[in-house]
């Protein structure tokens, strides 16, 4: 495959920083950071919590081994890869990992929280070889691939929240999957009734399509509504939609991918199940593009009593940094 074109190359202060928390670790962290950089290790991202998942569980080191000095070394590093703006890339990592510290605080048991939560090097991190930075955790998962020093991949990308309203802990209030849920609905909104009715997909689903495991099985024939049929607001509104995800990359890179799906989004459809309000269980909207491929579906109640949002960016192409079974 070939690799994204790089201006304003943001890899040197992505390998810097990789470099420098590997140095931060001790000899165990260090071993239980780096490992092999093969498909069956790329694929080891889950919604699930850590304690639930066995054997097939996160690799990498548990983030709450970490030191104060360490913790700020990972965040220069996910800074670097993510972005650092407010609300987008890093913060929203960092706002994910509250969110499930919040449960523990409710009473969902030890496993969850920050000690739920891994950092891996699939590869060891150079100038010009390949390897992935892999971060995740429950509703969580960060998957960069690097190749000749630049951003391959930036998909798989897992995001998901319980409680899926607003929150607040230790005195501040978070919403980690508010803006990618309201310009989504904004979205939807727009539909007119034909709209609407050409959008809507023939079955309710009862899970993503593309949800962990399911790797490299993008449908051969995309659903719902030609974007190509949007008046100008609508394509804008649907740009904005993928920019809610592309924006958790850091700027330089982010900019390159959306130019790509702006490009196609005559060839990109949306489809949808359920409610626009997407509050009920079951609500599906789906973004499904020559490249991009967003999902975002309203899941059961778990620890809380309502549904949350769970959802995937993914790539026709660039998955995994292009890497296959």
């Amino acid at each position: 495959m070939t690799p994204m074109p790089a201006s304003d190359d943001p890899y040197p202060k992505v390998l810097e920083a990789a470099k420098s928390f590997q140095a931060s670790l001790g000899r165990r962290q260090r071993a239980d950071l780096l490992h092999p950089h093969t498909f069956a290790n790329a694929r080891r991202w889950h919604t699930y919590p850590q304690w639930s998942l066995g054997r097939s569980g996160r690799l990498g080191v548990n983030l709450a081994s970490l030191s104060g000095i360490q913790w700020e070394a990972l965040m220069r590093l996910l800074e670097a890869a993510l972005g650092t703006g407010p609300d987008r890339g890093a913060d929203k990592v960092r706002q994910h990992i509250i969110a499930d510290e919040y449960l523990r605080s409710t009473g969902m048991g030890d496993g969850y929280g920050r000690t739920g939560f891994r950092i891996a090097f699939l590869g060891e991190p150079t100038a010009e070889g390949r390897w992935q930075l892999q971060c995740g955790g429950h509703h969580l998962a960060v998957a960069n691939t690097y190749e000749g020093g630049r951003l391959t991949g930036a998909t798989p990308s897992f995001r998901a929240v319980e409680p899926c309203r607003p929150f607040s802990y230790q005195g501040r209030t978070y919403d980690p999957m508010g803006r990618k849920r309201q310009a989504l609905r904004a979205l939807l909104a727009s539909l007119d009734p034909a709209q609407w009715r050409a959008a809507e997909l023939p079955d309710r689903l009862d899970d993503l399509l593309l949800r962990p495991g399911r790797d490299w099985t993008f449908p051969t024939r995309r659903e719902g509504i030609a974007v190509a049929d949007f008046s100008a607001g609508q394509r804008a509104l649907a740009l904005d939609a993928i920019r809610a995800w592309v924006e958790d990359v850091d700027d330089t890179n982010a900019a390159r991918i959306l130019a790509r799906y702006e490009a196609e989004l005559d060839e990109t459809t949306v489809a949808y199940a359920g409610s626009a309000r997407l509050t009920g269980t079951g609500d599906l909207v789906r973004i499904d593009g020559p490249s991009v491929w967003i999902e975002l579906r309203m899941d059961e109640p778990y620890s809380t009593t309502e549904p949350h949002p769970h959802s995937v960016w993914r790539d026709r192409h660039t998955d995994y940094g292009g890497l296959r079974p």
